[in-house]
């Protein structure tokens, strides 16, 4: 899927959702010479190297650290933990490399950052001396991790979207949305919501949102072109509109982040939720309310199975980094089967594929199924520099439809010139 043209590329020096001027712009000849020679002359150096990573998660990644540095004495990975919002992470990556440094050899980058730092040429593309096997990993990850045709991360870890069911109210997975919304009319006699999810305005509502748009056919961005205002992708947003507005979701959705979702469906006071496989475990615990009475199944769209937005972490390495070629190395190593096993015995999604099919995970995790059919129907959010612009015109339309101050027409057409306005 291509992104940006030549000229694109260029403007994202000036466009960028930041809106900081960026350090040391030139023109794609010079600075991709400039790369290509930084990259070709210390693709083999190695040495001690650092690692930046938002703390919400470093608990998942510490262990692997710990048995790359027992193996590996003189190329110790050091943690540099990152604060716990992506935005604060971006800020100070982009800080960071803005200024040229090597503070962070291997950065954990939130999806959507992947386009952007490989268009700012941040990050060093994935082939050549730097090339990687990316056969044993789920496809929509690596995709996720390309930009403009090349790879230029490495995927960590991974999440798909999941729609759990209180099995009292809802005993049998949807098919479809039609039936997700009949099976709310069923309980509308019972003292709970039928469908919570993410609505409040941050970018869980666009994560939402897009779920929508290509659970109905749509697309936010054809290539580089907008085309949230395309037939299917308004249907998408009506029918979510829709839904708010006839009770099948939550009122309380409205306010709703991952974490009120989870505390809704934990303490019973919801049929249905929308949330990451993270809630899988806090349904099973002791004090739960649906404990031994939930299911989880892919998320329904119009006609079937629904689209999951992509979750995770990609790997990237700094183009500063003066250790190169370890920084490769541990990139690979955090993707072995153990260290993936790892990973989803933490509830942190894997990206290699046979964890998934392993009998033993399984049936240690019965959500694996139901999430790798996620995973492999998901899209990652639009693979764009300027998503952070896009996010945002995708929130504030989304919440002016979903309060009625916007017919979904005027919202997915303001939506489409604000994401156009952004890319110029």
């Amino acid at each position: 899927m291509k992104h940006l043209n030549r000229t694109g590329a260029a403007l994202a020096c000036l466009a960028l959702a930041s809106g900081a001027a960026l350090a040391g712009c030139s023109s794609d000849s010079d600075s991709s010479n400039s790369q290509a020679a930084s990259t070709s002359s210390d693709s083999q150096a190695r040495g001690p190297i650092t690692f930046a990573m938002g703390k919400n998660d470093t608990d998942k990644i510490i262990p692997v650290i710990e048995a790359w540095n027992k193996e590996h004495p003189d190329e110790e990975v050091t943690l540099k933990e990152l604060a716990g919002s992506a935005d604060e992470q971006r800020e100070t990556l982009v800080q960071s490399l803005q200024a040229g440094n090597d503070d962070y050899d291997v950065m954990a980058l939130d999806l959507p950052w992947t386009a952007e730092f490989a268009a700012r040429q941040w990050i060093v593309p994935l082939e050549g001396d730097y090339s990687v096997d990316t056969s044993a990993l789920l496809q929509s990850t690596v995709d996720s991790a390309t930009y403009n045709g090349t790879l230029y991360a490495l995927p960590q870890n991974t999440n798909g979207q999941l729609l759990y069911r209180n099995t009292e109210f809802v005993p049998e997975a949807p098919e479809n949305w039609q039936q997700l919304v009949e099976s709310c009319e069923k309980i509308e006699d019972k003292d709970v919501d039928c469908l919570t999810l993410q609505l409040s305005q941050y970018e869980g509502l666009a994560v939402n949102t897009i779920d929508f748009i290509h659970g109905w056919g749509g697309n936010v961005m054809d290539g580089d072109t907008p085309s949230v205002d395309s037939e299917q992708s308004r249907a998408g947003i009506q029918a979510m509109v829709d839904g708010y507005k006839d009770g099948v979701i939550a009122k309380n959705s409205i306010a709703a982040t991952e974490e009120e979702t989870n505390q809704a469906f934990v303490g019973g006071e919801t049929a249905m939720a929308v949330n990451w496989p993270y809630m899988f475990t806090t349904a099973d615990a002791e004090n739960s309310a649906v404990k031994g009475k939930y299911e989880v199944s892919p998320l329904v769209g119009k006609d079937g199975t629904g689209v999951s937005t992509l979750g995770g972490y990609n790997n990237g390495i700094n183009v500063n980094s003066k250790h190169k070629a370890t920084a490769l190395d541990f990139m690979q190593f955090i993707v072995n089967e153990d260290n993936q096993k790892s990973f989803a015995d933490a509830s942190f999604p894997p990206v290699l594929a046979s964890v998934y099919d392993d009998e033993a995970y399984v049936e240690k995790y019965p959500y694996l199924p139901a999430l790798k059919i996620s995973l492999e129907n998901a899209k990652p959010r639009p693979v764009s520099p300027f998503y952070p612009a896009i996010s945002k015109a995708i929130q504030d339309n989304a919440t002016a439809a979903l309060k009625d101050e916007k017919s979904v027409d005027d919202a997915a057409k303001d939506m489409q010139a604000a994401i156009a306005n952004a890319a110029q």
